[in-house]
């Protein structure tokens, strides 16, 4: 797992703008979006309703996302009918939530007062001054019960994000190409070469794709690529805070990832437009990198279609790492009351009332599947069952233990490996030349860096 940051917050006022000015996610990263100004904003003056942005639609097609999104709107009933500051929902499209919309929203003074963050985007917002400390909002005792997975999202000791689930990476396959391609658990990979062998014949023989990585560019692509440089223990800073991304471990990644797509393995661009439960069903493909969650999008929307799990494969001299990922509530400081939805965070999901810990055990083993990231919620829901289906028991007992947390990476490192994975992958270029680019534009924005630590 990441430690904390002990660096300074950079100030917020000229700061801001210099952090929050790339926007999230691929070829949005280089686009320019409005600066900060300034807290607060005409927009938030006309009412005392706090928003909450967030992506769970309850109109979605997926039954799983209903369910989910039902969660949120009780969640606020429950805070609505005992506090006088009320809370409003926004719904805003994955797309655009990973996108520029809330950086923009922002930067015009007119973003969320409470809203979903991801450990990846952490420092953009944290060193720009938006995220609230939640510390005084939650129970003493709560802040151990979520032990190291509140790490990434804290500063100076101080919490400033409350996690709502910690979700492994994994492989699913899809037994019915399996079976065209006469494969069986015993075919199950081991290592990165098995991994490809296995592709291969899927593709050949099952019908559609062998292997589906992520393709587009994001902090969800990072997300899903960094376990495999963490195999060969490469990773982007070593532990002293030095750029180590040029090195072996990050050369054979990027490899795996473009050996892949150059022999027809993994396609260009994901099946079914990235919905990977109806490529499943439609047998487009025969293994998919992806996460916990998907586990009750097939319980919900196909429970009899046969799917399997394993943890991802090593590579020779490798030990096996999986990267934990998961969003968290945060509260704003531009909200017209920062206190309030800095309340709000700590009365969901940060006190160690019966109400508070059984929210985190519904959202993990009810309408979602992931993995508790509290003592006591997960010990509640394995307690109740929540962790009895063998999907569920193979994440929690065998893909989640050896995991370690997202990075928090600024908009200008991230970007850097994104570029490096998408020139690899998809651009054909050389992997030496790619993780040195890297590694130097790394370099070069760590010598003026001001912000928390990045490690």
């Amino acid at each position: 797992m990441l430690q904390h940051g002990n660096g300074a917050v950079v100030p917020a006022a000229p700061s801001r703008r210099r952090f929050l000015g790339t926007a999230a996610g691929g070829a949005a990263a280089a686009a320019a979006v409005p600066l900060l100004t300034g807290c607060g904003g005409s927009a938030k003056a006309d009412s005392g309703t706090l928003k909450f942005w967030h992506f769970y639609d309850s109109h979605s097609s997926d039954p799983a996302m209903r369910g989910q999104a039902k969660w949120f709107n009780d969640l606020i009933k429950d805070w609505n009918d005992t506090h006088d500051v009320k809370v409003e929902p926004l719904v805003v499209p994955v797309i655009s939530f990973q996108g520029s919309k809330m950086v923009t929203a922002f930067a015009s003074g007119t973003g969320p007062d409470i809203f979903l963050l991801s450990p990846g985007d952490f420092l953009r917002y944290q060193n720009g001054g938006i995220l609230a400390d939640l510390t005084p909002h939650m129970d003493k005792q709560a802040v151990a019960d979520y032990g190291t997975a509140l790490t990434s999202r804290m500063v100076d000791g101080k919490v400033y994000a409350l996690p709502m689930e910690v979700e492994p990476l994994a492989i699913f396959y899809n037994v019915p190409n399996w079976e065209r391609a006469g494969l069986s658990e015993a075919d199950i990979p081991t290592t990165w070469d098995q991994l490809l062998d296995v592709g291969d014949k899927l593709r050949a023989k099952g019908g559609g794709a062998g292997l589906v990585f992520e393709t587009d560019p994001g902090y969800f692509q990072n997300f899903t690529w960094y376990c495999w440089m963490w195999q060969g223990g490469g990773d982007v800073l070593d532990k002293n805070g030095n750029v180590a991304f040029d090195s072996k471990a990050t050369r054979q990644a990027l490899a795996l990832w473009q050996d892949a797509v150059r022999h027809g393995i993994t396609p260009r661009t994901k099946p079914a437009a990235g919905d990977q439960l109806s490529a499943f069903k439609a047998g487009q493909a025969g293994m998919w990198q992806s996460g916990i969650w998907m586990v009750s999008t097939f319980k919900v929307a196909a429970p009899k279609h046969k799917y399997g799990v394993f943890r991802l494969p090593t590579p020779p001299g490798g030990r096996y790492v999986t990267a934990l990922g998961g969003w968290s509530f945060c509260a704003s400081t531009q909200s017209r009351n920062p206190d309030a939805a800095a309340e709000f965070c700590g009365w969901a999901l940060g006190r160690m009332n019966e109400q508070s810990v059984n929210r985190t055990v519904t959202w993990c083993t009810g309408v979602k599947s992931d993995v508790s990231p509290r003592s006591s919620a997960l010990k509640s829901a394995t307690g109740k069952g929540g962790y009895d289906s063998w999907a569920m028991k193979r994440f929690k007992d065998d893909i989640f233990p050896g995991g370690r947390a997202e990075p928090r990476y600024p908009p200008v490192v991230y970007k850097a490996i994104s570029d490096a994975v998408q020139a690899t992958m998809l651009g054909g270029k050389g992997v030496d030349g790619e993780a040195d680019r890297a590694a130097q534009t790394i370099e070069a924005y760590m010598k003026s860096y001001q912000g928390a630590s990045l490690i």
